[in-house]
């Protein structure tokens, strides 16, 4: 039973020492480009009312999602999708405001995959929202962060796709298929299993030409060159709109620089059902999953009282640090600088030197040294956590200084290490 208490349970995990610097280093980063378009932090609930996230919000199905009960009887669930937060706070303090709304938020998320999908049930989410901006300048916006937040976690290799809700639907408009129809096509499409999709159309006796505009979607990626593609497919106006907003888009980051990070999928499929445009999903080498997913989801809002467009993205922060070890990008983070090892005798020499060394802005680790452990076992201590110097202060004037990577010692006295 001891033992069983020392595990997790299955989809969590710890994160400790190094791997956690690394992550809170990677979080700062991503943070400070987010910051830096002017968008403001914003905290919401851990758990909040399972309404906040039902089907008809279209975020995570119920089963997936973890529920549990309040003393007054209402049905809690911890949150498995920020963005249904932020839009109910949003719409709860910011109703009358009619001037866009900047929000970044850092947070958790948990959904109860299965088990055999070998996922995390809890991950790390980063990300903004742009409320009230329904252009395709808050889009182009959008974009341009997530690319700039790949560049400065390190990443060089990476692509992020972008789709158009509106393409497809134009197309389900004009084919008039029922429900059933429909659902099967996007399960088809969502799985790129387009020679299912072709015997189900034979099967129902479609139209080839419709049958060939759908199967051709399997090749409406790449370039921006497959925007010309798909105008040859329809001429539907929904349709035609959503490829024109992919190009004014492209053209948008031209401006920044960035579009050789861009790629297109007409074929892309929103994972949540509140999404009601563009789409975009960033990709990189190690990882499996997309390490960003977002969109525009204009309707949302509406569903708690207030009338406004948006658009926002989450980058899945375990997923970008799988992908950052696998393909060998190291963050710099700051460690230990010193470690202060002192006599039982010489405690407030040791006191004095470690808040001397603070003041300086150095991180000190300081400890009164135990009969049970030589300094070796210090040094050895120091190398497992990457510390580089120890200082041992047998007394005021035999101060031990060991520079741990070069292996050097020197003996000072206390006032000569403290320039006096």
């Amino acid at each position: 039973m001891k033992n069983q208490l020392l595990h997790t349970p299955e989809g969590v995990r710890d994160i400790y020492n190094h791997e956690c610097a690394v992550k809170l280093e990677l979080e700062k980063r991503l943070h400070q480009v987010i910051r830096s378009h002017g968008y403001q932090d914003i905290q919401t609930p851990t758990f909040e009312f399972f309404d906040i996230f039902n089907k008809e919000r279209g975020s995570v199905v119920s089963n997936e999602m973890f529920k549990f009960i309040d003393r007054e009887g209402n049905t809690l669930v911890l949150r498995p999708d920020l963005t249904p937060s932020i839009a109910r706070c949003a719409s709860k303090y910011f109703m009358t405001e009619d001037m866009p709304l900047r929000f970044c938020y850092t947070g958790n998320t948990y959904i109860n995959n299965h088990s055999y999908q070998g996922r995390l049930k809890e991950t790390t989410q980063m990300g903004c929202e742009l409320i009230g901006d329904e252009t395709t300048d808050a889009a182009g916006e959008m974009i341009a962060i997530i690319i700039k937040c790949m560049l400065a976690a390190g990443l060089t290799e990476f692509q992020v796709e972008l789709g158009e809700v509106g393409f497809l639907h134009g197309l389900l408009e004009e084919a008039n298929f029922d429900e059933e129809t429909e659902i099967a096509l996007r399960e088809y499409i969502e799985n790129k299993n387009y020679f299912g999709m072709e015997e189900m159309l034979l099967q129902k006796g479609v139209k080839e030409e419709i049958r060939k505009t759908f199967l051709e979607l399997s090749n409406l990626f790449g370039t921006v060159d497959c925007l010309k593609e798909a105008r040859k497919l329809t001429t539907n106006s929904i349709s035609t709109e959503a490829i024109l907003r992919l190009e004014k888009i492209y053209q948008i980051l031209e401006c920044y620089g960035l579009e050789q990070y861009v790629s297109f999928e007409l074929g892309m499929l929103g994972h949540y059902k509140y999404y009601t445009g563009i789409l975009f999903r960033g990709y990189t080498y190690g990882t499996g999953e997309a390490v960003v997913t977002g969109g525009r989801y204009n309707s949302l809002l509406q569903q708690f009282g207030k009338e406004s467009a948006a658009i926002g993205f989450a980058i899945n922060v375990d997923q970008l640090m799988l992908a950052l070890t696998r393909q060998k990008i190291v963050l710099h983070t700051v460690d230990t600088d010193c470690l202060v090892v002192f006599e039982h005798q010489e405690r407030q020499a040791g006191i004095v030197l470690s808040e001397y060394f603070r003041k300086q802005g150095k991180l000190v680790e300081q400890t009164r040294r135990r009969t049970r452990y030589s300094i070796s076992d210090y040094i050895a201590y120091a190398k497992r956590e990457k510390i580089g110097m120890v200082y041992y202060i047998e007394s005021q004037e035999n101060v031990a200084c060991m520079e741990i990577d070069k292996g050097t010692k020197n003996i000072v006295s206390l006032k000569t290490l403290m320039g006096k």
